[in-house]
């Protein structure tokens, strides 16, 4: 990757991660957690969080 791609790069992966904190929030799980693996595991979290079900409700 030549230093002329890197700012592309990391728009990309930070765009990745706020569409999967969005994803994780829709199926009732941390945002936060969520955006930070994504920012370690990149598209892994995205395929994670479509395979997983969708997290009960939190009480209260």
């Amino acid at each position: 990757m030549s230093a002329s791609r890197a700012p592309e790069f990391f728009v990309g992966i930070g765009t990745l991660a706020l569409i999967n904190a969005g994803l994780a929030q829709a199926k009732n799980r941390s945002g936060l957690a969520w955006f930070l693996a994504s920012l370690l595991l990149g598209p892994i979290a995205t395929l994670l969080i479509v395979v997983l079900d969708k997290a009960p409700a939190p009480r209260g």
